[in-house]
Parts: structure tokens; C-alpha cells; sequence
């Protein structure tokens, strides 16, 4: 029917044909005819070499096929299709490809492609077992064996943030800088490449990137938190509520010290603080001027608590804060009024909970109290913790626990005295709660920890100014990778600038420098130049002359202020002053004395030896008022 549709429409149409026909193939029989022809090439070839072994009386061995391996459906078709159904030979008889060389001695039961094996060469079984090995001991999987040291100040690193791709570690601490660190763009000296002070002379006490990680939450101790983008330039800043209104729901903003912040996982816009005003705040990046929604925690009378340290769950639903009370209150996200679940008893009232954090599958919530405890708890089973441990000290409002990336260990610091031995980090096992490991850190206590699940490197934040990254060379992934390897800088010296001779020999004689010459002749020349050679004016001593001005310049005021400067007599006694010029008055009288000299010639004074002697007949306007 398509050849009669293609010769009516080439009739309708005016020409012969639609041009030469395309060639068809028949795939399948193809494919057939390759496949017995390969069979057969393969039992010529072991016929062939089944007669050169009988002679030698050898021990004949069977070997599977290296390439090829059939299933029972496909070689069942095979021998139909081959008319072989009711031979002996079965199909693994079957060679396909070249014949197998006469020289291989390995076991008939093994595959061996390629080149040959390297003698440190761990089979993939014993790999396997290997991985068997590391899921069970869940120790060797921790990345110490190697660490590098980031000198972040002198004071209390209390705040780390890395972004998701594990590019950039930022710190903040107790000496209110906020430095930033580029693996990538470091060396092995290890220095930040930026340090600021977002908040003046505020403690940081939270950094944490978004889960984009474009922008930093910066919280400080004081009221307004911060966002900062990736390079520290400002983004954003939380209002201040109103101190004076008693309803915290009422006012846009915080109105006290705040204590945690942190980052919705899913909406990359919402991020949360909670403060010493008793409320739980949730914000938008894109409206500064007020809050989004206001959780206010309360304790079992129905008063304000203040809430310590406060988190999102694994997929944002839930808002998980601990008060200073002792209790863990969880809200659902769209329900700002009553608490979803709610531990009375979870911690001791009055300290500081310093932490509080959900595993990576979600149902496990994990609190480092500051009773000195660590506890997990189960969010379907809120009553009672599922494993405690007791006795991990910790001073600081900001000491961290972390999970791992598999869920099998829990990590936290422990806090120590100045002189009191080393801080450490702990792990526990999520299962049984029993320390597994720990980790001697430096002489102080340690803060802040952080487990990155993509680079599985451990930051540390310590008591004394330090911020220090484990890893391990095989099974970690670039972070302090990147910078060890790197040489250190050079510092640059600064460049003398030199006027290079620029040799011209075409150039026109007026546009020609002259040829350089040696310094004596230079000087030699610059001698017989007479204004190189003037000697300089010396400075004018006097009122200026020639349009010159003097040293104290040429006025009457500069004169006097000079003679005044220049004088040396010691004005302390006026009396002694006055009466220095009293006998050249009285030898040579210029101004009073030769008015009276014709009238008075001698001075006739009032002898008054006490006030007794004066005269009482003097009226009274002329007594002298005692």
C-alpha cells in the first residue's frame, strides 16, 4: 500500500519518484548470523587447543567466559535458534571473542579483566568488609587525625558559621570582631581575610548562614539583630520594639538582650531570635520594620520565662526553644498561641540551657543543659529523656552539641577553670549514651563545635581566642584542605620607582634625550651651572627686605611680641621692679620732678608712723573706712 500511495501522489504531483529509495536492514538476523559465527570461531579455537594439551598430558581446566555472561532465558533462544536444543554442550561452553592464552595459571573460578592486579590492591569484598567494619565503629569514621589552628583573637570564640557549600568560616567572639575565613583563598599562614565589628561593642553570640548561604545572621547582646551578606556589608536590621509597653506582642521588635537566633531550613527569607524579653520572634529579610509572628514562652503559673536558646526543626514546622525555668517548649510555625509539646521538668530551673538541636532524621532533640547535663529526648515521647549524662561542665550560655552526619554520635564540649586542665570534646553514642571518644583540645574551655556534614570536618570554638578545624586526608572533602597545602606568601616589598632611559636614536634633536652619563660627570656639570650651583639665601634676621619676610615677621606687633619673648628680667616682685629705677630718678628727673623744681624745690611728704597719730578734728567723709 505504500508503494501505491507513493506512485498516485508522485502521479499527482508531476514527477517521476520521491528519489532513490533507502536501504533497509534486518537487525535481528544480523545480530544472529554475528552470534553463530562467533560460536563457532570459539569451539574451533578449543578443539585447537584441547589437541595441543592432550600430548602433554596436562590437567585440563575449564574457564568461564571473561566477557560474556548469558542468561538462561538468552542462551535457551540461542540454542533454538542455533538448531542445537538436543547437543550435550550446555551455555556455558560457549566462548565468545578470542580464545583464552594457554599461559594463565590464576584459579578457573575467578574473572580477571584488564591489566594485572597491583600487589597492594584490596579486593572489593574486603572493601566491603572494611565499610562493614567502619558502620559498626562508628570511631574510626571521625575526621582527627589531622587540624589546623585559626588564631581568631584573645577572647572567647562564642560564635562559628559555616556556609552550606563549606566555603567560609566566620567566627565572632567576646572581643565583639566578626572575622571571616576562606579556604579556598587562604595559605598556609592562615589568616582572615576580613575581621569587623557589626554590632560595636556587643559579645556575638550567633552566626549562622542562611541555607543558600548569600546572607549571615549576626546575634549580639544586643536588642537588634543583623544580616550581613557574604563579604560583611550590611543587609538588614531588626527594629527595636517599645520598652514601655507591657504586651510584648504589641511592640514590632525586641526590646532586651537577645540570646540565639537561627535560620528557617526550607524559606531562605525566615530566620528566628529569641530575648531576654520572654519572646520568640520569627522575621522576614525583606521587612525590617516589624516581625512576622511572636511566641511567648510561660511557665506552669502562666508567667513570662525567658527563653535561652532556640531552634528550627529538620523540615521548619516546628519552633523549639529552652527557658531559664528549666522547660523545653515546642510550637507548631502556624500556631503562635499554645505549644505543640511541652517538658516541664527538663533541665534544673534557673540555668541557662545552652543548646538545643534536632538530629538529622528529625524525632530525636538532643539539649546540653546548664545544669552540666546532656540529654536526647524523643518528640513522640516528651515526658522523660531517652539517655542523660551528667557531669560536663559548662560556663558559658553558648556551648554547643552537634550530631554527626549518620546520627550515631553525639559531640559537645566540656568547660574548665583557668589552671584546670584542658577542655575536651566528647562523643557519645547516639544508641547506648556511652562515650566512645573525646578529644584533648587546647588548655581552655571549649565553646563552640560544629560538625559539617559535606566537608566532615570539626570546628571547634575555644575559651582562649582559638578556632580549630579536624579533618581527616582520606575521608574528608576540601575546607582546611584547600590551605594547608598552599605555600605562605611572601610579603610584598614596596617597589622603588626608577626612570627607565628609553633609547630613541630617529627621534628628532628636539624631542632627543641627551645619553645618560656617569654621576661625577653629572656633577661636574651641574658645578659650572650657576643656578645649580647658587648657594641659597640664608634666612632674614630682621624686618624682611627686597620683598623678603623676616623670621618673626615685619609688623610692630611681631617686634614687640619678640623683645617681649627676648626679655629676661624676672618680673615675680613688682616692688623690686619699681624701685631698680628709683636712684636714676632721683640723680636724673625727667618727667615729674622738673615741673616742681622752681615752686617746690624740696619735697615736703606726710609723716604718718601710725593710726593713732592722725588728727581727729578731719571730717567724717575723710577718715579712712577701717
Amino acid at each position: 500500500m505504500d508503494e501505491e500511495e507513493e506512485s498516485s501522489l508522485a502521479a499527482t504531483m508531476g514527477f517521476s519518484g520521491f528519489g532513490k529509495k533507502a536501504r533497509t536492514f534486518d537487525l535481528e538476523a544480523m545480530f544472529e548470523q554475528t552470534r553463530r559465527t562467533a560460536i563457532e570461531r570459539s569451539k574451533k579455537a578449543l578443539e585447537a587447543r584441547e589437541k595441543k594439551e592432550e600430548p602433554s598430558g596436562e590437567n585440563q581446566t575449564t574457564c568461564k567466559s571473561p566477557v560474556h555472561k548469558e542468561t538462561p532465558s538468552s542462551s535457551q533462544q540461542n540454542r533454538d535458534s542455533s538448531g542445537s536444543s538436543d547437543s550435550n554442550s550446555s551455555s556455558d561452553d560457549e566462548f565468545i571473542g578470542p580464545p583464552v592464552p594457554s599461559n594463565i595459571t590464576e584459579d578457573p573460578g575467578e574473572d580477571f579483566i584488564g591489566p594485572p592486579v597491583p600487589p597492594g590492591y584490596k579486593d572489593s569484598d574486603e572493601d566491603e568488609e572494611e565499610e562493614d567494619d567502619d558502620d559498626d565503629n562508628p570511631i574510626k569514621r571521625i575526621p582527627d587525625s589531622h587540624e589546623i589552628t585559626l588564631q581568631h583573637g584573645t577572647k572567647t570564640v562564642s560564635a562559628l558559621g559555616l556556609d552550606p557549600s563549606g566555603a567560609r568560616l566566620v567566627t565572632g567572639g567576646y572581643d565583639y570582631d566578626v572575622r571571616f575565613w576562606d579556604f579556598a583563598g587562604m595559605d598556609a599562614s592562615l589568616q582572615a581575610f576580613r575581621s569587623l565589628q557589626p554590632c560595636e561593642c556587643h559579645q556575638i553570640k550567633s552566626l549562622q548562614y542562611s541555607i543558600t548561604g548569600d546572607v549571615i545572621l549576626v546575634v549580639a547582646g544586643n536588642s537588634q539583630a543583623k544580616v550581613l551578606d557574604r563579604d560583611g556589608f550590611p543587609v538588614m536590621e531588626c527594629v527595636k520594639g517599645d520598652q514601655y509597653i507591657i504586651d510584648m506582642a504589641n511592640t514590632k521588635g525586641h526590646t532586651a538582650m537577645l540570646n540565639g537566633g537561627s535560620w528557617h531550613p526550607k524559606i531562605k527569607e525566615e530566620f528566628m531570635t529569641c530575648s531576654n524579653d520572654g519572646t520568640v520572634r520569627t522575621w522576614d529579610v525583606n521587612n525590617e520594620k516589624k516581625h512576622k509572628n511572636v511566641f511567648k514562652p510561660r511557665s506552669v503559673v502562666g508567667k513570662r520565662v525567658i527563653p535561652t536558646c532556640c531552634t528550627y526543626n529538620r523540615d521548619g514546622k516546628f519552633i523549639a526553644a529552652a527557658c531559664q525555668d528549666g522547660t523545653i517548649q515546642i510550637w507548631d510555625r502556624n500556631l503562635s498561641v499554645h505549644t505543640k509539646f511541652h517538658c516541664k521538668q527538663a533541665h534544673a530551673s534557673g540555668t541557662d540551657t545552652s543548646c538545643i538541636t534536632f538530629s538529622y532524621s528529625g524525632s530525636i532533640l538532643a539539649t546540653r543543659g546548664g545544669d552540666d547535663t546532656l540529654k536526647t529526648w524523643d518528640i513522640r515521647n516528651f515526658k522523660t529523656p531517652l539517655n542523660m549524662a551528667s557531669g560536663l561542665e559548662n560556663y558559658f550560655p553558648m556551648t554547643d552539641c552537634c550530631f554527626s552526619p549518620d546520627d550515631k554520635l553525639l559531640v559537645t564540649g566540656t568547660s574548665v577553670k583557668k589552671g584546670g586542665g584542658d577542655g575536651k570534646l566528647l562523643f557519645f553514642d547516639v544508641a547506648t549514651f556511652q562515650k566512645v571518644y573525646e578529644i584533648q583540645v587546647t588548655d581552655a574551655s571549649v565553646v563552640r563545635c560544629l560538625w559539617h556534614p559535606k566537608l566532615n570536618q570539626i570546628m571547634v570554638g575555644t575559651g582562649n581566642g582559638l578556632a580549630k578545624v579536624y579533618y581527616d586526608p582520606f575521608r574528608s572533602q576540601r575546607g582546611a584542605k584547600l590551605c594547608v597545602v598552599k605555600t605562605q606568601r611572601k610579603a610584598r616589598q614596596a617597589g622603588t620607582l626608577t626612570q627607565d632611559y628609553i633609547i630613541t636614536p630617529h627621534a628628532l634633536p628636539m624631542f632627543r634625550e641627551p645619553r645618560q652619563r656617569s654621576t661625577r660627570k653629572q656633577l661636574e656639570k651641574d658645578r659650572l651651572d650657576p643656578m645649580k650651583s647658587h648657594k641659597p639665601e640664608p634666612p632674614v634676621a630682621g624686618p624682611g627686605r627686597g620683598g623678603r619676610v623676616g623670621t618673626h615677621g615685619g609688623t610692630l606687633s611681631s617686634f614687640i611680641v619678640k623683645n617681649i619673648a627676648l626679655d629676661k628680667t624676672d618680673d615675680s616682685n613688682p616692688r623690686q621692679a619699681i624701685l631698680r629705677h628709683a636712684k636714676d630718678a632721683e640723680e636724673n628727673p625727667y618727667w615729674v620732678a622738673p615741673a616742681y623744681s622752681r615752686t617746690q624745690p624740696n619735697t615736703v611728704f606726710a609723716e604718718v608712723d601710725s593710726e593713732e597719730d592722725e588728727p581727729d578734728n578731719e571730717p567724717e567723709w575723710k577718715k579712712r573706712k577701717i
